[in-house]
């Protein structure tokens, strides 16, 4: 047999499991007269010698069944490093996409631009807040009703693409990008007030400073209450300075992930630095429970195509660049409606760090491609030994067959060639 240590490692695979099928097997049919102590002492030194070769070949089936599984572990957490580096470059450089077509009429700009799109919005909760921070400057911070006001949901994140952008805010429709998000309850409280009869007190809260900016409210809007919302329960991703929520990719049952998937939403959302911690009385950022909460799992994909074939590990609905929407089971077609309100882009779209990013990809996809060498090598070096160990165990059966037909013989043999 070969030594162990050129068979058990990896790097010599080249290696292969050789079993000698020709060793001169014990013949039984001899004459049991000549030498029959001897003859019994050759089936158990051969017995025990199939049966360490049995084992060995066993422990080799381990060896190489537990370097594939490790070898899948550490594709699939590459595979999660490649998805969220992917994501980091998409959120420094646009992401290139084919546009849905060319009458554009409002790609999302900075924060002054998304907060008059707001303001043209004149009978909505969120345009009257709007207004009253434009009047009031810093003055508004320090008004009771503002107090524990976050922010509208439309000018709380930032995504980098113009066409990602349009798709997340028509997922999430115009009443929830114009809706308000209080921290508490408190401030939800104070946004709207009533009287004794429980009908609205037109004169306080939002509706009293409509009153008061030449602003009538007479539809219902939307406040988001961070305290009484499900946080992510999950971990972050590690040393991921935008804490990015670590949820597992979709796996096709190759362990691969579907053609075309970019990542999830609620990661692809740019977060201002105070509001990534600490929001929350309980200590929340956005991401974990506001984004978190709107989008849950979203997958976004490049194609609509890809994101169809992916169908079977979508569970909380998708997105694909070039318009497709699938929402909790629920197929959108037609044409893309145009909303107007959306996440603006950051100041900055490409950042000193794009390069180290993309040098951190390109080492993850170049390791990954290693780790799938060395899994087809793993899995060929498996097959050889299943063979080798299913041949030798039919050595075996047809030895003990053998050697029963011997013990047969010997007991039928006369007392006085029987061994005193």
């Amino acid at each position: 047999m070969y030594p162990s240590n050129k068979l058990m490692g990896v790097q010599n695979s080249s290696a292969l499991v050789r079993v000698d099928l020709n060793e001169a097997s014990v013949d039984v049919n001899n004459d049991v007269q000549n030498g029959g102590l001897s003859q019994a002492e050759s089936l158990i030194l051969h017995s025990q010698k199939l049966q360490g070769d049995l084992q060995m070949l066993g422990t080799k089936i381990k060896h190489h069944e537990d370097s594939l599984y490790s070898l899948k572990e550490e594709k699939n957490k590459l595979d999660d490093s490649i998805i969220n580096l992917q994501g980091i470059i998409g959120s420094l450089c646009p992401i290139s996409t084919p546009k849905i077509d060319d009458g554009d009429r409002c790609p999302p700009g900075n924060e002054e631009e998304i907060t008059e799109k707001i303001l043209q919005h004149k009978e909505s909760a969120a345009g009257i807040l709007c207004e009253l921070k434009s009047n009031q400057g810093t003055q508004a911070s320090h008004l009771m009703l503002l107090k524990d006001v976050v922010g509208v949901v439309a000018t709380l994140g930032k995504v980098d693409d113009d066409n990602l952008s349009r798709l997340l805010s028509e997922y999430l429709g115009v009443e929830t990008m114009l809706a308000i998000v209080c921290k508490t309850y408190e401030g939800v409280r104070a946004i709207e007030m009533y009287d004794d009869e429980c009908n609205i007190d037109k004169s306080s809260g939002v509706h009293g400073l409509g009153s008061s900016l030449g602003r009538s409210l007479a539809n219902r809007f939307s406040v988001i209450c961070l305290e009484y919302l499900r946080p992510f329960a999950g971990k972050f991703v590690l040393d991921d300075p935008e804490r990015k929520l670590d949820i597992l990719s979709p796996r096709l049952p190759n362990g691969e992930c579907p053609d075309g998937f970019l990542g999830f939403a609620v990661n692809m959302i740019n977060i201002d630095g105070p509001n990534l911690f600490s929001v929350t009385p309980d200590g929340y950022g956005l991401r974990e429970t506001l984004f978190y909460n709107l989008f849950s799992r979203l997958q976004i994909y490049k194609t609509r195509a890809e994101m169809l074939q992916a169908l079977p590990l979508i569970s909380d609905g998708a997105l694909s660049l070039d318009g497709g929407i699938i929402r909790s089971g629920v197929y959108f077609l037609g044409d893309r409606e145009d909303v107007d309100v959306r996440f603006p882009r950051p100041g900055k779209l490409i950042p000193d760090s794009y390069i180290e990013t993309e040098r951190q990809l390109n080492n993850k996809k170049r390791r990954k491609e290693t780790i799938l060498e060395d899994i087809r090598r793993e899995h060929s070096l498996l097959d050889i030994a299943k063979i080798n160990f299913n041949k030798k165990k039919n050595e075996f059966l047809k030895f003990l067959a053998e050697s029963s037909s011997y013990a047969t013989q010997v007991q039928s043999a006369p007392d006085r060639l029987m061994p005193k």
